[in-house]
């Protein structure tokens, strides 16, 4: 079945995905857990020493303080590159617009192919673009071309749906079955389907793990990695308060 516009269902409805206006801007900040000062720069572009610079993330600024889908699940691969408190180099939105056009996809960075189909693709654009190795997604190791060690890592973390990303998993630990999902809660991060905060409110209010787990029919661990989330969260706001 397609749409009036001639696309198919399942394509309209991806793009829809991407494209969806899930959270702030503060509250994507907080889940990334990056500076909302940093996440502005990467979205919205400004100025540094005099010059202009672009947006990294978007084709061009706009208005607002919302962010879509496909930019937060971007701005978690740059997250992964964040050696300094400094921002990726001007000539990373080159390297990101020349994806664009090389993959003919308005999100590259939230599309499987670059990673593993087109890491020849990646290559070029990167020498291209003169982007700085530390934020380049492949390197050529021998006769073979390989995701760097941050790329890798967020590959890692990604759901795919195809060859869109559909999740996001928060924790750095691959065990975790913490989730962000579009669909699910309104973003928010969950376990099953349930908000980890809810979790959090339940331990808070005097709950052990097994009452927890038997009212939201979750697992012990599912409760425990839930805990452990929202306890990681609440200690890195605290540290950046």
């Amino acid at each position: 079945m397609c749409t009036n516009e001639g696309l198919t269902w399942e394509t309209a409805h991806v793009v829809s995905v991407l494209e969806r206006e899930v959270f702030s801007e503060s509250e994507a900040a907080r889940l990334l857990r990056v500076p909302q000062s940093t996440l502005h720069y990467w979205l919205e572009g400004g100025e540094r020493r005099g010059r202009s610079y672009k947006p990294v993330l978007r084709a061009e600024s706009r208005s607002g303080r919302s962010v879509t889908w496909a930019e937060f699940v971007e701005a978690g691969l740059l997250r992964e590159y964040r050696r300094t408190h400094g921002v990726p180099m001007v000539e990373l939105r080159a390297f990101i617009d020349l994806l664009r056009e090389k993959f003919d996809v308005p999100y590259p960075l939230a599309d499987r192919r670059p990673y593993v189909a087109g890491r020849k693709l990646v290559l070029e654009a990167q020498a291209v673009a003169g982007l700085d190795p530390d934020y380049c997604l492949v390197a050529v190791v021998g006769d073979q071309l390989l995701l760097t060690p941050p790329s890798a890592a967020f590959v890692e973390r990604v759901t795919w749906d195809g060859d869109v990303a559909a999740g996001w998993r928060p924790a750095s630990d691959p065990q975790s079955p913490v989730r962000i999902l579009p669909d699910v809660r309104f973003g928010k991060p969950s376990v099953k389907g349930i908000s980890t905060e809810v979790v959090w409110e339940q331990d808070d209010a005097g709950l052990d793990v097994e009452e927890i787990a038997g009212m939201y029919q979750l697992d012990v661990p599912d409760v425990r990695w839930a805990l452990a989330y929202e306890l990681s969260q609440r200690a890195n706001a605290s540290r950046a308060a």
